[in-house]
This record gives C-alpha cells, structure tokens and sequence, in this order.
C-alpha cells in the first residue's frame, strides 16, 4: 500500500490542523487502510472514544478510497454505521475503506471498518457519496500542497 496526498487542514488528514486526528491514508487503488490511535481528548466516557470521532473516521476512509480508486473527491450523501465494541482511548486500531459500487464516477457506494489490535471490529459503515463538480474539486484542490493536486484528474 503507498501512502496517498495529505491536505492540509482537514481534521482527519491534514498535517496542519492542529486539532486534527492526522491520519496517513494508505492504498492499493482497491482498498485504503489508516493506523487511528485516540487520544483522550476523542473520548466520550473516559474509557471509550466517542462515536463521532468513530464515525468521522469512517466517513474519511471510505471518501479516500474513492479518492484512490477514481482520482476524484466525492461527499458524502448518506451513511450507516453499526457500533459493534468500544474503542479505547490509546487502543491501537486500523481502519479500513473500500468502493463497493461506482456508478459513472458519479455516485459511489462504499464499506468501511474499524479493527482493534486483535481483529476485532469495533464499527462498521456503509455510505453513498457523490462525486464533486469540477468547480468544487478546483477549490478543494487548493486545500492540498502544490505537488499532490496532479494525483487527481478531472471528471471529463
């Protein structure tokens, strides 16, 4: 798996945001995989991370393995997720994102899942996105460094 271009401020990826998760999106044109360790600051009861931050995690993975395997953004439309285990503040976990379906790089539907160190899964989610317009994909390339915006192409 090779790492994939990081933004800048996104909360889950951006290597500036100072609040953020900083997530390293890997992947394969199939799949894409991130190592997620919460810190406190992501718990919801003291010993378990808060289903947002769960949720906010998936809805990333499956939105870069769109990325990954058309070259194109997409925002999400409709997700579902099923909370399965807890995951523990400092537990270290992967999260794990395919396509399921690409109609016409226009609308994607997507599977993600987050594991614990023993495998287990701890959430899944399925999701539908839809494919951003060339207007929007323009000023969300800007949001990445000079030298990852050729990692996308244009819906034409």
């Amino acid at each position: 798996m090779q790492p994939l271009p990081k933004t800048k401020n996104c909360f889950v990826c951006g290597t500036e945001n100072a609040s953020g998760l900083r997530l390293q999106m890997r992947g394969d044109g199939k799949c894409v995989r991130a190592a997620f360790i919460p810190r406190p600051e992501h718990a919801g009861f003291t010993h378990a991370v808060h289903g947002g931050i769960t949720a906010t995690v998936l809805d990333e993975i499956m939105a870069w393995a769109i990325i990954d395997s058309t070259r194109r953004a997409a925002y999400s439309a409709e997700f579902t997720i099923r909370y399965q285990r807890p995951i523990r503040v400092g537990e270290t976990t992967e999260a794990m994102g395919e396509v399921t379906v690409n109609r016409r790089n226009k609308l994607f539907e997507t599977r993600g899942e987050i594991r614990n160190a023993q495998g287990e899964i701890c959430a899944v989610a399925t999701g539908k996105y839809m494919a951003l317009r060339d207007a929007d994909m323009e000023s969300a390339l800007m949001d990445f460094p000079a030298e990852a915006r050729g990692y996308f192409t244009p819906s034409s």
